[in-house]
């Protein structure tokens, strides 16, 4: 280490930073490269970043802004795109950071966070709504885009003071966005979704916002929370209508608001639980519980308050797999389709099909019209009969049932992923 630099920061800590950022893969920045050209040459590369940073004198590019449809197909969701140097250099301040936080941080705060996943916050989700009758469904208004930094800040200086990661941290909250015509807009809040850093940063604010006044002012009511998605859990409305109006204050301290529509109270009516409330459901992280028909170890049906994928999601799978017109792709045989389709039907199978996979078999049964209409302008002696068409594909399911992912779903014997 060059004891000139100010910054006391490692060639293996930059090392190790961009082999986590190839692994995430991820779209090109503002300069258009991709992580293919970034390691054409990886030595240079990773040397300058390694200097300006160690100097302090690495100044973050412009993040590509790039806006997605929202799941409920209204408007879309805004996420920022830094460059390969950038990401590399935020996954150096974020491995800094996460040994610090992660003690720190509350019990029920799963979102990115190392070993917690979105499927443990559902499980406890789901378990506690068997034993609370009723439950406050926030939303955070524009969460990410109205963080201020000024309470962010605060909050990162209680839990470290590094020189480097205070000043990368400010130079990444105040770099500019780079619109979709190449415009450069600057930003007074915010963090931009889609930044390596932002989520920990997030998860930090909402510490602070939420989870430690969630601690000290109301200990018994148990909560999830999943980045700004959040669930808590009641024994009454009263208690329930009583800490909304209290969070609306909290979030107001915080310079935050929740949503007024999508912020609400709902019963979660089961076989035990008398009729009487109109809002029976609520979605998390892609998953909607309401009351389902299930059945106990004895064989008899009851009412169970419990999630699956939701609607949204739903369609959001059926639009895709529209999109992939299998049905024109007489190119390729059913292995090559199956090997092009499997990495998306298997992230599909293993995420959704882990709480009431019969949900996800309805959800996915646009995928088989698909294959039939495939072979029947494959092959001739299939065309205009789609009877027989059909039957070779249950002939094809009876030979090859794992050939497709999806099709795990039909049986609960060879379930990918599943646990």
């Amino acid at each position: 280490m060059d004891k000139a630099r100010p910054f006391n920061i490692s060639k293996r800590e930059v090392w190790l930073a961009y082999k986590r950022v190839r692994e995430n893969r991820g779209a090109a920045g503002v300069d258009d490269q991709t992580i293919a050209e970034f390691e054409r040459d990886l030595s240079n590369n990773l040397y300058r970043l390694w200097n300006r940073m160690s100097s302090g004198s690495y100044m973050p590019p412009p993040v590509r802004r790039v806006d997605i449809p929202k799941g409920d197909g209204r408007g879309t969701r805004s996420l920022g795109i830094p460059t390969v140097s950038d990401r590399i250099a935020q996954m150096v301040v974020k491995r800094y950071l996460e040994p610090v936080l992660e003690p720190v941080f509350h019990d029920d705060s799963f979102g990115y966070r190392p070993g917690r996943s979105a499927h443990d916050a559902l499980a406890a989700a789901r378990q506690r709504c068997w034993r609370f009758d009723w439950v406050l469904d926030l939303d955070i208004k524009g969460f990410f885009d109205n963080i201020d930094w000024e309470l962010l800040m605060r909050a990162v200086r209680r839990h470290t003071d590094c020189a480097w990661v205070l000043l990368y941290i400010e130079r990444w909250l105040k770099a500019p966005v780079s619109m979709p015509d190449g415009a450069l807009v600057s930003r007074e809040k915010g963090t931009p979704q889609g930044a390596v850093v932002s989520p920990i940063l997030a998860n930090l604010f909402l510490h602070y916002a939420f989870d430690r006044w969630m601690k000290e002012n109301n200990p018994d009511i148990p909560f999830e929370r999943y980045a700004d998605d959040a669930i808590c859990h009641f024994r009454s409305e009263a208690q329930a209508l009583s800490l909304r109006q209290a969070l609306e204050a909290r979030l107001a301290a915080c310079k935050l608001e929740l949503h007024p529509q999508k912020t609400k109270i709902v019963y979660c009516k089961d076989s035990n639980r008398p009729n009487g409330y109109p809002e029976q459901r609520f979605d998390f992280l892609g998953f909607t519980f309401r009351p389902r028909q299930s059945m106990n170890r004895a064989g008899k049906l009851f009412v169970s308050f419990s999630p699956a994928v939701s609607d949204k999601a739903a369609k959001a799978m059926r639009e895709d797999v529209r999109r992939w017109k299998l049905h024109h792709r007489n190119d390729l045989d059913l292995e090559k389709i199956a090997q092009w389709a499997r990495p998306i039907l298997v992230g599909w199978v293993n995420y959704y099909g882990r709480f009431h996979r019969s949900a996800l078999r309805r959800a996915l049964r646009t995928v088989d019209p698909f294959i039939v209409r495939w072979a029947q302008r494959k092959y001739k002696r299939l065309r205009g009969h789609a009877k027989r068409a059909w039957g070779w594909l249950r002939g094809v399911k009876s030979r090859q049932p794992n050939l497709f992912a999806h099709w795990s779903t039909e049986s609960p014997v060879g379930a990918i992923g599943a646990g």
